[in-house]
């Protein structure tokens, strides 16, 4: 199990998180952006992600141990303050790396970026995360 540490508001909250857990939250994130409300199936998220509902159902009930998402069996899904916090800090990380490869490494094939960027994103530190950045920033 991998342990996170996110910066809440003024404290910081350790969250034990695989990255499982971190692909569902970004794809609950993603989805409701679509939607009025930010209300999200589980069939939403089983279609997104191309899992089982039931493997689906079992991630939920982590993900709401873990105040990531406000859910009740059989109802819709809504990423809370924490969840969004860690949905878009993923995302930040997939579009540094994907803006990395495109940039330096001249990597133009969209879907093997896209697998890899998936793959490391949640294994980026905050001082990987900070140097990306400044690189990125001087081209």
């Amino acid at each position: 199990m991998i342990i996170k540490i996110l910066k809440m508001g003024e404290g910081l909250n350790i969250l034990s998180l695989t990255a499982s857990h971190e692909e569902y939250v970004k794809a609950i994130f993603l989805i409701s952006k679509k939607k009025h409300g930010g209300w999200v199936s589980n069939s939403e998220i089983s279609d997104f992600l191309e899992v089982k509902p039931s493997s689906v159902s079992d991630m939920l009930y982590k993900l709401s141990e873990l105040d990531l998402i406000s859910w009740k069996p059989r109802k819709s899904i809504r990423l809370t303050e924490k969840g969004k916090l860690l949905a878009m800090k993923k995302i930040e990380c997939f579009l540094l790396l994907k803006d990395f490869f495109m940039k330096y490494l001249i990597i133009n094939d969209e879907s093997a970026i896209n697998s890899l960027c998936s793959g490391l994103e949640c294994k980026l530190t905050p001082e990987l995360i900070q140097a990306l950045k400044n690189k990125i920033k001087e081209k």
